[in-house]
């Protein structure tokens, strides 16, 4: 086993290239540091440099004070400071003079003549202290100066190479000193000089004297030698013989005279390392001041102002201290605290007293406790200056107006007149069965339109048109006057308390009478204005155009009666009119703007769902920027679609609408699963009942439609079907295309789906017929009920009828072998081989069976008419009587009803 050099020199603290050149000199057989030792050499050199390195740190406490020439060159008759606090002092700074730069270069020559001698000389010199004119300098440092700690020389420092310059010629002490003090190691030991403390990573500059002190005698070449040696070559300290490790030295009492060893120049003349004299304190690293405290005078007292907590540090640095005189200060008091350790009120009041300052504290102000009262009163405050400014920012704002009447009297083709256009061409079989929103503009004013369907289905639709109109328009046939959904209209709008007007439409149909409507109006308490009441009542013909100008200018008057005002300025809220999923758009929404201006690239929420707003269109299909209040607009980037009827709000931004959006539906199926698991009342009667549910005829539908009106629509018809035979569940209702999602879960709950306004997806059909589900889609919702009410009466049993095909009366009996044949005269009808047969005996039945044979005179019929003569045999039966009468007849199934 073996040790390579760079490795060994590591361990023993000497550099690679000294070791190297050590170990030639010793004749080992190396060429690099990355060579070999064996071990037992590599211990032999581990041992020796282990001996030497209580001599080392000896040399290295001497050559700490002889780094300090100010001190070291103390007058003869001044004693120097006894326990030797000095040798314990860090390098101080040290600043090169030109006189010292003149002399190393002069001495430079001599120190390469004088470096092999010194270096054999360096093993064993006699200990001499030099004599050299004594240098004044300032008085040492008193006794009790506080001992700073001192950095502890790493092996690889003392270990130096061979100087190169000369070294300063040391400082003498005179000679009673000298005499006084015990007698210091001497350099004969193999042990290098210590370098002076620096900083790590730095060589050691060569020590000039200060500025302050004459430049030191010249001293002859061979002085350097007998007073101390400089640090010899690695080879030279290894050939030599090691000594014992030297005895421990009492502390004397003055300091002894020690020589300053050479300390060796560097090839680009690095600035010296500072060094402070003795004489003065270590300074203490400056303090920041602190920022929260400030000092304002009044009078001729001092205030300072600081903020909790009071940290020691920052207190100190207010009070004009090194935090180290406070912490003595606080030691006195009883307070043991550290620099950055915090002191209580009250203390640090008596320490700024103590030293002539005020101390005023600012803490933060306690948050006084909120009653219920004031609380309210808050809430009132804000709400009545949330009120002052929606007055202040209110303008005028069209009216939106609802169409509502009854089905089939015209209220699509007034609106259509209205805005010269064609609606209602569009709707299948020629019915409202969506609602539309529409603005027009007339005596340079707007109004908006809402356009409801008649039909008895669209029941909700309604309402939620007459809910967020401010003027609904009843509109009434003059030929049929009030019908069932003219009615039910009629109570939409007095609920939601709206303005009521009443167009009397198909004022050119023959039959129009508008007294008989008026009259009916009267019976309804809605009397009209030329009866002495308060409902406007306009005569108008969709058809020809008349009057339509009047009832626009009515609409107008009412408004501005009404005074309808908004708030533009505010964020945008409204109600969701209606919503689809458009192919290529996604979800889609007509909305009414209610207050605010709804502007491209807001962001909403409307219950579970929500939209980062990507383009508006108006109700003619233009992209608008920004909609005013009462301006339905069409919003497309919801996530979903919206319920119909609805709120929606603008919000901060997308992820704030995302999260409530997220929380509702969270809310949603709490309630949902809170329902769900609800203690159920568990008893017979219940049990008997779930048994028969079981067992209870069952039609799943899964309903898509092309908007959410219709959705609901088509559900409420659907729920209108009352039957106790069969029962309807509705799996699913969703607004969009039917998909193969949709079929898929048809297949699993074996439903059939139901389209109504939409259309398939493109692999739809095949997917379903191979999951063999049924899929019907229609245009008229009345025919989507005429089908499912269908569907539900082909899952009952059918029911069997018995239909009479024809009777003989039997003339005569003939025996054959295995019984009778009757002869008969078929008297009306026909007899048929192979059916249902049954003999009366008068009014009883005496048997039924099948007709087993059937022959007309010797052959095989299969049928006989009514006149002629048959033999019939009934399966065995062999007790026919002269006059019995025999019945064929046959059952069919016949469809059950609801």
């Amino acid at each position: 086993m073996s040790i390579r050099i760079h490795e060994l020199a590591k361990k023993i603290g000497m550099e690679n290239k000294a070791l190297l050149a050590l170990l030639k000199e010793r004749n080992f057989d190396v060429k690099s540091v990355s060579s070999t030792v064996d071990n037992i050499n590599a211990e032999a050199l581990v041992e020796e440099f282990a001996a030497t390195a209580p001599a080392e740190g000896t040399a290295a406490a001497g050559d700490a004070t002889a780094d300090q020439p100010d001190e070291s060159a103390a007058t003869s008759s001044e004693p120097l400071p006894p326990q030797g606090f000095v040798t314990r002092l860090p390098a101080g700074v040290m600043v090169k003079s030109a006189e010292d730069v003149v002399r190393e270069r002069a001495e430079k020559a001599a120190a390469a003549e004088a470096a092999a001698a010194e270096a054999r000389a360096a093993a064993n010199p006699p200990p001499a202290p030099a004599s050299a004119p004594v240098v004044s300098t300032p008085p040492p440092p008193p006794p009790c100066l506080p001992r700073p700690r001192r950095r502890a020389l790493s092996p690889r420092l003392l270990s130096s190479p061979a100087p190169v310059s000369a070294p300063p010629p040391p400082p003498a002490i005179s000679r009673t000193a000298a005499a006084a003090a015990p007698t210091p190691p001497t350099a004969s030991s193999p042990a290098p000089a210590p370098a002076p403390l620096r900083s790590p990573g730095i060589r050691p500059p060569s020590a000039p004297a200060p500025v302050s002190a004459p430049p030191p005698a010249p001293v002859p070449a061979q002085a350097p030698a007998r007073v101390s040696a400089p640090p010899s070559p690695p080879a030279a300290r290894v050939a030599s013989r090691p000594p014992p490790p030297p005895a421990p030295v009492s502390r004397p009492s003055s300091l002894p005279p020690l020589s300053v060893p050479p300390r060796p120049a560097t090839a680009g003349a690095p600035p010296p390392t500072p060094s402070f004299s003795t004489s003065t304190t270590p300074p203490i690293p400056p303090v920041p001041p602190s920022q929260t405290a400030t000092i304002t005078n009044e009078g001729d007292i001092p205030i300072i102002h600081l903020k909790p907590p009071i940290i020691v540090r920052d207190f100190a640095t207010a009070l004009g201290m090194k935090p180290f005189k406070l912490i003595s200060e606080l030691m006195e008091m009883g307070i043991f605290a550290s620099m950055n350790q915090t002191i209580e009120d009250a203390v640090a009041t008596r320490v700024a007293e103590k030293h002539g300052f005020l101390l005023e504290i600012k803490h933060r102000e306690i948050p006084v406790p909120v009653t219920p009262k004031d609380k309210e009163a808050e809430k009132k405050r804000r709400a009545k200056e949330a009120q002052e400014r929606e007055l202040a920012n209110l303008a005028p704002r069209p009216p939106v107006v609802c169409i509502l009447g009854h089905v089939d009297h015209g209220k699509t083709s007034l609106l259509d007149a209205i805005r010269k256009a064609d609606v209602a061409k569009g709707e299948a079989g020629g019915i409202t069965q969506h609602i539309g929103a529409y603005q027009i503009e007339h005596a340079g004013k707007k109004i908006t339109f809402l356009d409801t369907p008649g039909h008895a289905a669209f029941q909700k639709m309604r309402a939620r048109g007459a809910a967020v109109t401010d003027i609904a328009v009843l509109v009434v046939a003059a030929d049929d006057g009030f019908m069932p959904q003219t009615d039910e209209a009629l109570k939409h709008a007095q609920d939601a308390g709206v303005s009521l007007m009443v167009a009397v439409n198909k004022m050119d149909v023959k039959g129009a009478n508008l007294e008989r409507v008026k009259q009916m109006m009267q019976e309804r308490n809605i009397a009209p204005e030329d009866w002495g009441g308060e409902t406007i009542t306009v005569p108008v013909s969709a058809v020809k155009g008349t009057g339509i100008p009047d009832l626009l200018d009515m609409i107008l008057l009412q408004a501005e009666v009404l005074e309808l005002k908004a708030n533009p300025k505010a964020e945008a809220s409204g109600v969701i009119i209606e919503s689809q999923i458009d192919i290529g758009r996604g979800p889609l929404a007509t909305v009414i703007v209610q207050r605010g201006t709804l502007k491209v690239g807001d962001s909403l929420v409307c219950g579970p769902v929500w939209a980062k707003v990507r383009a508006l269109f108006d109700d003619q299909g233009n992209s608008i920027k920004q909609a005013l209040p009462s301006t339905p607009v069409r919003v497309i980037g919801w996530n979903g679609a919206p319920d119909s009827g609805s709120a929606f709000r603008t919000v901060k931004n997308a992820r704030e609408a995302e999260n409530l959006a997220e929380e509702e539906q969270h809310r949603i199926r709490q309630t949902a699963a809170t329902a769900a698991s609800a203690p159920k009342d568990v008893s017979l009667d219940n049990l008997f009942q779930n048994i028969a549910a079981t067992q209870e005829k069952v039609l799943k539908l899964i309903i898509k439609t092309d908007v959410f009106g219709s959705t609901e629509a088509v559900r409420n018809v659907l729920e209108g079907i009352k039957t106790n035979k069969v029962s309807l569940e509705i799996v699913a209702d969703e607004v969009g295309l039917i998909s193969k999602t949709d079929v898929l879960m048809a297949s699993a709950a074996g439903a059939v789906i139901i389209g109504f306004n939409t259309k398939l997806e493109n692999g739809v059909t095949p997917l379903a017929k191979h999951h063999g589900v049924r899929i019907e889609t229609y245009g008229i919702i009345y025919e989507l009920a005429d089908k499912v009410r269908d569907m539900m009466a082909d899952l009952l049993e059918p029911d069997l009828k018995e239909v009479k095909l024809g009777a003989a009366e039997i003339r005569a009996t003939f025996p054959l072998a295995k019984g009778f044949v009757a002869g008969c005269l078929v008297t009306e009808g026909k007899i048929t081989r192979n059916a249902a047969a049954r003999v009366r005996r008068k009014k009883d039945v005496v048997y039924e069976g099948k007709v087993a044979m059937l022959k007309r005179f010797k052959d095989d019929a299969n049928e006989v008419r009514a006149g002629l003569e048959c033999g019939i045999k009934l399966d065995d039966f062999s007790g026919y009587a002269i006059g019995d009468v025999i019945e064929v007849y046959e059952v069919q199934k016949v469809r059950a009803s609801l």
